[in-house]
């Protein structure tokens, strides 16, 4: 169909708000529409029976024109084919109408898009297919993509799936966006509607199988009342082709079902199986299959009766491939309780430690499920050197869209372009190109099986996940998963538009702010491959530095007075490196050799040894974590810079996180720093770290109904001090004077709510308040506050109610919070 003309009428003006349940599919007015001669007028369905696939696209592009264009589509029929949208399979269209060129083409839930004829044509090889085929369509017409195209477009690995963290009480682990959508009090949640709408949103990425569960799963999760609430899920998302999942408990024999064993060589244990997996399957028949976390982190499992990890595999393959089911079955298999003092101990080693020698041994329909890296989900971390070493085994990679390490949705990180790096990344198996992509896809060591899982983990919340932001995370997910060859910013710009509109300056700056987003939260929390400086004991959440060592977790940077980083070389470490295939080894074998953002990955140096760049490590820890806290600055000012041209309920969510990202990054460039500079007594050679000539110490001002605290770890607060209420009922008052320079200040207050705290507090200045905040279940928040001292004084008041909290102050002079 070819477009020229004009189109009128289709020029709106901002909403007022908009909650972010529509996501991406908002099918919003099209401004500025390039003209052509004429819209379809009709739909042809093929082969469409009601809650079909087939039937759910006609229903999507009856919406789709009606938000678009504001265009009722008449359903029409066979023999008026002019002026139509013909969907459907392609081999119905075949039947109906004759051959086509492009149908041998078209492969497992591909399609067949043309607009270049006098209709268009949505082929699927598959009705799953044909939904994807309507689902591009309309979002080519959303963004204003109204050229002429034809092409067939194929998935890149057969196997889409998110992995969501959920549990039977409703909780999430890892989620920051409410409740589940599947479960409550212990069961399936009885109402469906939410779980249909994230269904069609996955769809509309290509996303073809959901893991409902938590892989810490619950036995109970195989009652006869969740099996039969499984089964409300599955009919909830059969229109959009998504196909349900679940999570086991590999000590389900025992636990549910009274068995003395869950010995996977069993055979009383293999009929057991056999028996609730039939008991699924005839209430959800086209159910995708299992995923499997076996002895990790205290997990139950095949290695507790003296059994491989592919004999527990195995187990649930027997019991699906009856119904055509796949076994996920996670790598991720490690001891939590390493010993650090053994220089030899790595816990990236284990992956390939446990599954090299069962390369083969699984059967045909397992898929070992790999993280991206040898850790967990880090900032940065080379490919898991485990997709090259099975040649004979079906992999999938396990990506996190949830930003568990990442500031959990509280920070703004595009994720994309780590992703690419990624799948882009080549092994060199057998000196041939073997880029983690095509290993994944099945392509590289021809294996029947492949693809993609993410670990998403929605809640309730109208966002989805907790930030608007976020949800270009799981937009470019689910594309990279369909085509990873696709760039990361050409992904984003797509979801920018179709999520806040064409406004080029709403583009272009949010393109900058997050393709900016993930360097800056490596510069500011842990870069040349030390890992994200965390909390890794508890909430993985802030800095804490201090809990990455003298830990059974083996999340080491091994820092001493001296030196710092993981020896993962052969010939003097963990031998790590050496789990890749020689020519990459050799370049991470030597430190000369290792890029500078592995370098502590991989190597233990001294903090003085000079990088690539000229600089030491210290001072490149240093300048970075300033450098990165600075980028956090920019992003709000480039965020407020789009006031009017956003929805206000977008506009102030957005800007509420993007104040405290940059207060946050202050709190990391602080902590990081100080921990840094105490233990190696190495100073800034900029005189920056530990020099906060406006900073206000909160433990200095003058005190009434609070009292003196030392904040634990003591890197989190300058000084090593706070000020905490003396009750939990007191309202307590800071007073102190402020005798800076006129100018224009930040003002951040740093306050930090303990465990179960429910803090409040206004900030006044000459008596005028200027500032207010409320705890949001965070353990750190920043208010950052621009404000002019006219006269070069001003005397700065706060009061607080609080359940226990503590405070320190910090008045930063300029936007870099020096």
């Amino acid at each position: 169909m070819l477009f020229s003309g004009f189109l009128v009428g289709l020029f709106l003006g901002l909403a007022s708000g908009e909650d972010g349940s529509a996501a991406w599919l908002r099918y919003a007015p099209l401004p500025h529409a390039s003209s052509y001669n004429f819209l379809p007028s009709s739909i042809i369905t093929l082969n469409s029976t009601k809650g079909s696939p087939v039937y759910t696209a006609q229903q999507e592009l009856h919406r789709g024109f009606r938000g678009i264009f504001g265009k009722t589509l008449s359903n029409g029929s066979s023999r008026s084919r002019s002026e139509s949208i013909i969907v459907g399979t392609a081999h119905v269209y075949q039947k109906s109408y004759g051959e086509f060129d492009e149908a041998e083409e078209i492969e497992e839930d591909g399609y067949f898009l043309s607009t270049e004829g006098p209709q268009v044509l949505i082929l699927g090889q598959n009705e799953r297919g044909a939904l994807y085929g309507a689902f591009d369509y309309l979002s080519r017409l959303a963004q204003g993509k109204l050229d002429a195209v034809s092409y067939v477009s194929n998935p890149h690995a057969s196997i889409r799936w998110t992995n969501e963290w959920d549990n039977l009480d409703g909780s999430i682990e890892r989620g920051y966006a409410g409740p589940s959508i599947f479960f409550e009090n212990g069961f399936v949640t009885d109402n469906a509607t939410r779980v249909a709408k994230y269904a069609r949103l996955l769809a509309s990425i290509r996303i073809n199988g959901i893991i409902v569960n938590n892989v810490n799963t619950n036995e109970m999760l195989l009652s006869p009342q969740n099996i039969d609430g499984l089964g409300r899920l599955a009919d909830a998302m059969r229109p959009y082709g998504v196909q349900l999942g679940i999570s086991l408990n590999f000590a389900s024999p025992q636990l549910l079902g009274g068995l003395g064993t869950f010995d996977p060589l069993d055979p009383t244990v293999d009929a057991w199986w056999a028996n609730i997996t039939n008991q699924i399957y005839a209430r959800v028949p086209d159910m995708a299959g299992y995923l499997v976390k076996a002895n990790s982190e205290g997990q139950p499992g095949p290695l507790t009766y003296n059994r491989t990890l592919a004999d527990g595999a195995n187990l649930f393959a027997r019991a699906v491939k009856p119904h055509g089911g796949i076994i996920m079955f996670r790598a991720f298999v490690y001891d939590h309780h390493l010993n650090e003092s053994n220089w030899k101990a790595d816990r990236a080693n284990a992956a390939v430690e446990f599954f090299q020698d069962l390369d083969g041994k699984f059967d045909d329909n397992v898929v070992v499920q790999i993280k991206y890296g040898p850790i967990d989900f880090q900032v940065r971390e080379p490919a898991s050197p485990l997709f090259s070493s099975l040649r004979n085994t079906s992999t999938a990679i396990e990506l996190q869209v949830t930003q568990e390490y990442l500031g959990q949705q509280s920070h703004l990180v595009c994720i994309a372009p780590m992703w690419k790096e990624i799948l882009e990344f080549d092994l060199k198996a057998d000196n041939r190109s073997s880029k983690v992509k095509d290993i994944v896809s099945g392509e590289r060591f021809r294996r029947p099986l492949g693809g993609f899982a993410g670990v998403v983990n929605v809640g309730t919340n109208a966002t989805w996940l907790g930030s608007h932001l976020a949800m270009s995370n799981l937009y470019a997910y689910g594309l990279l998963a369909w085509d990873p060859a696709l760039g990361a910013e050409e992904i984003l710009q797509d979801w920018i538009r179709l999520t806040f509109g064409h406004d080029q300056k709403v583009i272009e700056t949010i393109t900058d702010m997050s393709m900016k987003s993930w360097p800056a939260y490596e510069n500011y929390t842990g870069n040349l491959g030390i890992q994200t400086l965390m909390d890794v004991l508890y909430s993985h959440f802030g800095p804490n530095p201090a809990s990455m060592d003298n830990n059974g977790w083996g999340m080491w940077t091994r820092a001493d007075k001296f030196s710092i980083g993981m020896d993962r070389t052969v010939k003097n470490g963990t031998g790590n490196a050496g789990q890749y295939s020689p020519e990459v080894a050799k370049v991470f074998e030597n430190v000369e050799t290792t890029p500078d953002n592995l370098l502590l990955w991989f190597h233990h140096v001294n903090y003085m040894h000079s990088l690539k760049s000229g600089k030491t490590v210290i001072q490149h820890f240093y300048d970075s974590h300033y450098e990165g806290a600075a980028t956090a600055q920019t992003l709000l000012r480039q965020w407020e810079s789009l006031k009017g041209k956003i929805d206000s309920e977008r506009y102030e969510h957005v800007l509420f996180r993007q104040k405290f990202q940059a207060g946050h990054a202050l709190v990391w460039r602080d902590s990081i720093n100080q921990f840094y500079y105490n233990l190696s007594e190495i100073k800034d050679e900029a005189g920056r770290v530990g020099n906060h000539p406006y900073r206000i110490e909160a433990e200095k001002m003058t005190l009434d109904s609070y009292k003196s605290y030392g904040v634990n770890p003591f890197h989190a607060a300058s000084g090593a001090q706070a000020i905490v209420t003396a009750s939990n009922s007191t309202i307590g008052t800071a007073t102190t004077k402020v005798t800076f320079e006129s100018g224009t200040y930040d003002v951040a207050v740093n306050y930090y709510d303990l465990i179960g705290g429910k803090a409040q507090y206004e900030l006044h200045m000459n008596n005028r308040t200027i500032g207010s905040a409320h705890s949001f279940g965070k353990s750190r928040r920043v208010l950052r506050r621009s404000d002019a001292l006219n006269d070069g004084s001003a005397c700065l008041c706060m009061w607080a109610v609080s359940s226990h909290r503590t405070a320190e102050w910090r008045l930063a002079h300029d936007s870099t919070g020096v």
